[in-house]
């Protein structure tokens, strides 16, 4: 078993992608050879990229408040407690629309876990 505190975890390297702050919880340098769990921090007025994978990401918002964007640019709110599932090539977007931190855990296949 392996137990980690998230302030014991660093920061990956969000060079190019201002206000977002990434932590990988666990994944494969804990040993795990199919998922990957991933901590996300988006300032407010920050948002992730727009973008798609060829993963799923489930989704599980932990702090503050802001909106999806889908494929289509449909903005849907989200908040502390939601759950999403974004499927294989969804393109999607994070964006926080609150005036305080908008955290989230993403947990992807370990291809994802860049």
């Amino acid at each position: 078993m392996i137990l980690k505190q998230l302030e014991d975890v660093p920061f990956a390297d969000m060079s190019g992608y201002e206000g977002v702050k990434k932590q990988v919880i666990l994944g494969p340098d804990d040993g795990s050879d199919e998922i990957v769990m991933r901590h996300f921090q988006v300032a407010p007025g920050g948002s992730t990229p727009y973008h798609a994978h060829d993963w799923p990401h489930l989704v599980k918002i932990e702090e503050g408040r802001g909106v999806t964007v889908d494929a289509n640019g449909n903005e849907t709110p989200v908040k502390a407690g939601d759950f999403i599932y974004l499927t294989d090539n969804e393109t999607h977007q994070f964006r926080n629309t609150g005036e305080t931190a908008f955290e989230f855990l993403c947990i992807v296949p370990r291809r994802g876990a860049s």
